[in-house]
């Protein structure tokens, strides 16, 4: 591939595969994925489990790279840089919501969402306002001490979701976001991502089963077996 086109578009897949190697087994996860994701929109990866939903996140978040095919991520084509330089990209780029919030249980609230900006080297003074302010923005200002171990799985998620955005990243990714939370909290949760990606014009990037999310999303692609069979735009751009 020569290269890629200037336009609103936060992610670009060029002919893109993925196998792993399991023991003696070449197990392909993605086959020829070629798509592109608008930026400042509400994106969602649907599928079966074993699909290739999670694969896809992790190759756009910088997690894994392709065995073949083009990756452009925020204007940046991924696959030319070194691995040192990959890690500071996604570190400043990237922002991952899990299905198991993937807290530190060591860690206050507060400490979990400064994290990501003591990877990036922010100053104290910029770090303690940004924390501050997504503590509040996710409405756990009261929960800045406590551990994880001392908040419901709704207000864990809401940290997560806090740490993800604390860096003001171009690209959250977010993985089952939902799975473990039920019906009420799964769509207040939800909320506050839509709320927060319609402020920040951030790019929310979803894999999900979750109907509640589904039902929010501005772009829909749907994957089988390794493959794209559809992409729909739900909202208008």
């Amino acid at each position: 591939m020569t290269g890629f086109a200037p336009t609103s578009v936060v992610v670009r897949l060029d002919a893109v595969d993925k196998t792993y190697q399991s023991g003696a087994i070449a197990v392909q996860a993605l086959r020829a994925i070629t798509l592109e994701i608008p930026a400042d929109r509400f994106s969602v990866v649907i599928g079966a489990s074993g699909s290739g939903k999670t694969t896809l996140l992790n190759l756009i978040g910088c997690i894994d790279r392709p065995n073949r095919g083009a990756i452009e991520v925020c204007g940046e084509n991924v696959a030319t840089l070194t691995d040192n330089a990959l890690t500071d990209f996604r570190a400043r780029n990237v922002g991952f919501i899990f299905q198991n919030f993937s807290l530190v249980p060591v860690l206050s609230a507060y400490e979990n969402v400064e994290y990501p900006l003591l990877l990036v080297g922010m100053p104290l003074v910029e770090r303690r306002r940004r924390t501050l302010a997504m503590l509040e923005a996710v409405g756990l200002a009261a929960q800045a001490r406590q551990r994880p171990n001392e908040l419901s799985g709704g207000q864990k998620q809401r940290i997560a979701i806090a740490r993800a955005l604390v860096k003001e990243p171009q690209i959250v990714l977010a993985d089952e976001p939902t799975a473990n939370l039920d019906s009420a909290t799964g769509a207040s949760i939800i909320e506050l991502m839509r709320r927060v990606q319609a402020e920040s014009r951030t790019s929310f990037i979803f894999a999900t089963h979750d109907p509640q999310v589904m039902a929010h999303a501005d772009e829909i692609f749907a994957i089988r077996d390794g493959e794209l069979t559809e992409h729909r735009t739900v909202a208008p751009v």
